[in-house]
């Protein structure tokens, strides 16, 4: 009875720990770019003519600058827009 007891909560364990990388990571499929949303400096990329690319947005909300955001998300972060606003 012990030893069933104790292989029972090992594989719970074992089970816990093998699913623990797959809660909270989305897959890139599960994403989408959202523009007007990421705060100065903190976009993920693209943030107009003579940007380089992430980290580049100069203000808050910048129409022409995106992150990636959860699927069906953006549209409900106030500035949120799936277009670019630049």
């Amino acid at each position: 009875m012990k030893k069933t007891t104790s292989v029972l909560i090992a594989s719970a364990i074992t089970t816990a720990l093998a699913m623990a990388p797959m809660t909270g990571v989305h897959a890139e499929g599960d994403k989408e770019k959202c523009y007007g949303v990421a705060k100065a400096g903190k976009n993920d990329c693209k943030a107009g003519p003579g940007t380089s690319c992430a980290g580049s947005s100069t203000v808050d909300g910048q129409g022409n600058a995106w992150m990636l955001v959860l699927k069906g998300s953006c549209e409900k972060i106030v500035g949120g827009s799936l277009a670019d606003k630049g």
